[in-house]
């Protein structure tokens, strides 16, 4: 693998969901190259594998970064927690360090107090990149209402921050 000056240091972050996963793309210190979403269907582990496997082989990141699934009070779907670690072993292989994050730990990195929605957590990676993502920031949902997609976005650029505010 490549070695890359700290300026140049790519943060690969990808935030797996029910339909796919969100990803995000950093640069040194405050550079969004690339974010999304990538969806898949039917076997939805082994195609996320693939699209991951796309990105990393494409970016060459330094390091990937991931929500702790298995972390004490994380609800994720037992599908992720059986993701997540495929995506770890995947990463190693290529030589890709991978740093994993609990949402309290990403909240707390990025909410002053460490207390808010995912809502809140948007506006502040929003707030940081606005040009990029400042359009793309859904309104407040209500409670009836289903999360949109676009939010997963908004998941990997907040684990990608929460690492490079950290290192």
């Amino acid at each position: 693998m490549n070695t890359i000056h700290p300026k140049q240091f790519r943060i690969l972050a990808i935030a797996p969901v029910t339909r796919g996963f969100g990803f995000a793309v950093l640069e040194g210190r405050d550079t969004l190259i690339n974010w999304g979403v990538k969806t898949v269907t039917g076997n939805k582990n082994a195609k996320s594998l693939e699209k991951v496997e796309e990105l990393i082989a494409h970016y060459q990141p330094g390091v990937l970064v991931l929500e702790d699934a298995s972390a004490k009070g994380s609800l994720r779907h037992p599908r992720i927690r059986r993701l997540v670690p495929q995506i770890i072993k995947l990463a190693k292989a290529g030589k890709v360090n991978v740093s994993l994050f609990s949402r309290e730990q990403v909240m707390k990195v990025l909410i002053p107090d460490g207390q808010g929605t995912k809502h809140d957590l948007a506006g502040i990676v929003a707030g940081q990149f606005p040009e990029q993502l400042g359009s793309k920031l859904p309104p407040k949902r209500k409670a009836w209402m289903r999360e949109r997609y676009q939010m997963n976005i908004f998941d990997a650029v907040g684990l990608a921050l929460a690492f490079r505010w950290t290192t």
